[in-house]
């Protein structure tokens, strides 16, 4: 018996999310029923976090203990042969027996992406969100930049446990162009509240189209914002499906 590191990707649009649920799809519910043909016994995957229903995933982190006697490549190959198409393995590795996916992780990436229409793209708008009007690129650039370094976030998201903070560490925030029409936003923390990110794009779309100032977002952030109170902001959210968790770093000596 040993205790397994896996990378999963998946196409987030018919899951209702990552963790399991008594009868919606789920990516863990997936995953469990192809490990059970292998085998595995056990209750439950480890999982490095929660994705909602629509958000994709290239570096989802999963882990389990199995009994398993052929190579790291086997696994991956029998699981790929069980899993449904809109989901696979990328890598596996056997890791120490007390690795957690999720407490052991030092940080998590997410790329948002989005482009500028007045007309709406069917085949596009499944992995983006299409805006309209068009943004003022200085202003996306400016309001990322607010949110690097270590701040109270509770304006942006909701904690992930009841008595849970809502301080985190942003280590990366940016813009880049990755079509004439097209941006992405890619923002990297040491975690992140519930619906954090979506909502971190949802304000500095509103920045960017003359919505909001963006000394609301400043303000926001350096202050604490008593529950149900949003310091000016309003309470959308950016659209599920622009959203992929990219990566969850580990040190060396715990995880990949």
């Amino acid at each position: 018996m040993a205790r397994y590191q896996l990378t999963l990707s998946y196409d987030g649009t018919d899951f209702f999310g990552s963790q399991r649920q008594v009868n919606p799809r789920t990516v863990q519910g997936e995953l469990e029923d192809a490990l059970r043909k292998l085998g595995w016994t056990g209750r439950s995957i480890l999982i490095s976090g929660r994705t909602d229903t629509g958000v994709h995933a290239t570096g989802q982190v999963v882990s389990f203990d199995l009994d398993w006697s052929h190579t790291d490549s086997d696994l991956i190959r029998a699981l790929n042969a069980s899993l449904p198409a809109d989901m696979a393995v990328r890598n596996a590795r056997v890791v120490d027996e007390k690795f957690h996916p999720r407490f052991d992780a030092t940080s998590r990436r997410y790329k948002y992406r989005l482009f500028c229409q007045p007309l709406r793209d069917p085949i596009r708008e499944r992995f983006a969100w299409r805006v309209w009007p068009e943004l003022n690129v200085d202003d996306l650039a400016y309001s990322a930049k607010l949110f690097l370094g270590t701040h109270d976030f509770s304006a942006f998201g909701s904690p992930t446990t009841p008595r849970g903070t809502t301080v985190r560490t942003v280590i990366k925030a940016e813009w880049t162009r990755a079509e004439r029409d097209e941006w992405q936003f890619e923002v990297q923390a040491d975690a992140f509240l519930y619906r954090m990110v979506r909502r971190l794009v949802f304000v500095q779309v509103a920045v960017a189209q003359g919505k909001l100032s963006a000394e609301i977002i400043a303000r926001s952030l350096a202050e604490q914002v008593p529950a149900g109170k949003r310091s000016g902001l309003s309470s959308g959210l950016a659209p599920a499906h622009g959203l992929t968790l990219v990566e969850v770093t580990y040190n060396e000596s715990i995880g990949q």
